[in-house]
């Protein structure tokens, strides 16, 4: 179980993210398109998974907008917004703020992302959504970074993530 700040108060998750070396665990994930994402559509290709609660929130909006503008310094490169929102949320995020750089998908089906990658609050006033983390994985499918955000509120350490890619 890791923890990071909702506000003031401690908000527990329910488990850790993946280690860094080891493979990244497959996910299910729904699209705007209503059609499953699964991590090997993504195979040869470097990943940056922006883990967030809402795209209905400030700071995971400006996430998803700093990701788009700085997509293009990585070739190869999908960055992948995920969320428990419905794809119709980020189709109309997406759509509305011009964002084409960046793959919006929900685990509102909730297959097993939250389990496998630990990233769900157990407790707090967002139970039951994601905490805010950044997962890189390479083209042979490690994970080569992460970051579980200390308070919600804060924005991800986007140079790090980036940076891990190479």
């Amino acid at each position: 179980m890791a923890q990071t700040k909702l506000g003031e108060n401690a908000v527990n998750t329910n488990g850790n993210l993946p280690a860094v070396g080891t493979p990244a665990p497959d996910f299910i994930l729904v699209g705007v398109d209503l059609k499953e994402h699964s991590l090997k559509d993504y195979a040869g290709k470097n990943i940056v998974l922006n883990i967030f609660p809402s795209i209905d929130t400030g700071v995971c909006a400006t996430s998803v907008r700093t990701f788009n503008k700085r997509a293009a310094e990585k070739p190869d490169t999908f960055i992948l917004s995920v969320s428990k929102d419905l794809p119709f949320a980020f189709k109309r995020f997406c759509a509305a703020e011009g964002i084409d750089k960046v793959v919006g998908l929900s685990d509102f089906k909730n297959k097993g992302f939250a389990k496998d990658y630990g990233v769900e609050m157990v407790d707090g006033g967002l139970a039951g959504l994601f905490a805010r983390c950044i997962v890189v994985i390479d083209k042979q499918g490690k994970v080569k970074y992460t970051e579980l955000v200390p308070a919600i509120g804060q924005e991800p350490n986007y140079d790090a993530a980036l940076n891990a890619i190479g």
